[in-house]
């Protein structure tokens, strides 16, 4: 099945629950409006902690998935997050998703007192982290020697249900995190480039058209064989149901420069009625293979209809 072909499914991230409900019953809330996924942030100055609240996710839930979106490699060690998410995936056999990344914001690295090293050193962190998660999920005696890792004689344990397990997303902006997660994941999260910072319109500029296609093109490119088999990705920064997406967009345009247009047809904008944003997913499926979207958790009643709509085909 290639991409554009995959089904599609939505998924909605939480830093805590929702006004007026419990954790468990906020789970089972995502899970009653059709969403395939609840996603969890991971950060030391907001949210919850996302193992436990993606394992009590679960655990107050049938068919939800959860995920971390994602999780920094330099807050865990490879060894014992394979040990902590193979458990999970153990307990709820196939429900579990991971998400990686190299780390970004710098408060998390400040206010923890962790290091932050230049992003070429942490992208390369991140590429180590996802060989040796990928060895201790096999249960096998595995030994690694890396620049970053090393390992010696060591099994991952428990064995996870998932064989191989859990499917690994990995989400990125520039070509070398891109080729690589086109190379080695088996969901990529194709964004934006954060180079310029985050409230840089070059940032925003970088998520148009144009520049989705290229990136595409490179994973497509890096993962050869394996694309077919690859699900992508879009967190959507920008998201409303609305009869008056141009208004709606208006200051963001101004702010990056750029139309209306162009800022509505970015895969990290989805604002519309619901039948031009049941158009436009359409479109993205088409001409990108995006069929996995992720909306921010104000929107989690607001885009139920989108889901009720979609999420079956």
């Amino acid at each position: 099945m290639s991409p554009h072909q995959r089904p599609f499914r939505f998924g909605v991230e939480l830093q805590g629950p929702i006004d007026g409900l419990a954790w468990a019953e906020t789970a089972r809330e995502v899970e009653s409006l059709g969403y395939s996924t609840l996603f969890v942030p991971d950060h030391f100055h907001s949210g919850l902690g996302p193992i436990t609240a993606m394992a009590t996710a679960l655990a107050a839930t049938t068919t939800l998935t959860v995920a971390p979106l994602v999780l920094a490699c330099d807050f865990r060690h490879p060894a014992v997050l394979a040990k902590e998410i193979a458990s999970i995936d153990l307990m709820f056999p196939g429900r579990v998703e991971l998400g990686v990344g190299a780390g970004y914001n710098p408060l998390d690295y400040s206010r923890s007192g962790i290091r932050m090293d230049p992003p070429g050193r942490r992208v390369s962190r991140l590429m180590e982290y996802v060989r040796v998660l990928r060895l201790l999920f096999t249960g096998e005696v595995v030994s690694f020697a890396g620049d970053e890792f090393q390992l010696e004689e060591i099994t991952g344990t428990p064995l996870p249900a998932t064989p191989g397990g859990p499917r690994i997303l990995v989400a990125g902006g520039g070509p070398r995190l891109l080729g690589f997660a086109g190379a080695e994941a088996d969901i990529v999260g194709v964004n934006p480039s954060t180079a310029a910072g985050r409230g840089n319109p070059d940032t925003f500029r970088d998520a148009l058209p144009p520049s989705i296609d290229a990136k595409v093109a490179l994973v497509r490119a890096a993962a050869g064989e394996r694309w077919d088999s690859l699900e992508l990705n879009a967190w959507t920064s920008t998201a409303a149901v609305t009869d008056a997406p141009h208004e709606k967009v208006a200051a963001l345009a101004g702010f990056a420069g750029v139309s209306t247009d162009e800022v509505l047809d970015s895969p990290i904008v989805l604002v519309g009625s619901e039948q031009e944003i049941a158009d436009r997913l359409h479109e993205r499926r088409e001409r990108w293979g995006y069929s996995y979207t992720c909306v921010q958790a104000p929107l989690l009643h607001e885009f139920a209809g989108v889901v009720a709509q979609l999420a079956a085909g």
